[in-house]
């Protein structure tokens, strides 16, 4: 079966799986920001399959907003619609959403030394708790 995404639900899975990484690194910002988006980038890039496909530019022309809270005003709703679209369409790609954006947070948050800093750590609870609200 071919799955067929409009280009609105094009852009709700990329803002939703990079600005999940966006959120990390405003979360990493005391250690480095720019190591957290990298490690997460890369892990986004590497996804396969129609998500693979998707997630393979960042989306061009979200406003992002001035502070993380704008920030997960957007991105938190967008990773649940994002389950909610992919579950209803295409459940494996749903799970392969899923995991492909716990891999980009768990890599950004890997990125320091032992276990995630507090911040972190309570970026990915929302971060998966958005993911599993679907």
């Amino acid at each position: 079966m071919s799955i067929t995404l409009s280009d609105q639900d094009k852009l709700t899975l990329r803002t939703a799986a990079w600005g999940a990484v966006s959120l990390m690194s405003a979360a990493g910002v005391a250690d480095s920001a720019h190591k957290v988006a990298t490690h997460g980038s890369i892990a986004l890039t590497s996804a396969t399959g129609l998500v693979g496909h998707v997630l393979t530019k960042a989306p061009k022309g979200v406003k992002w907003g001035k502070s993380t809270a704008d920030l997960a005003d957007q991105v938190l709703p967008a990773l649940t619609a994002s389950m909610t679209l992919l579950k209803k369409q295409a459940p494996a790609e749903a799970d392969n959403f899923r995991s492909t954006v716990i891999v980009a947070i768990e890599a950004a948050a890997r990125t320091h030394q032992g276990r995630p800093s507090p911040t972190l750590a309570e970026m990915i609870r929302k971060v998966t708790g958005a993911l599993d609200a679907a």
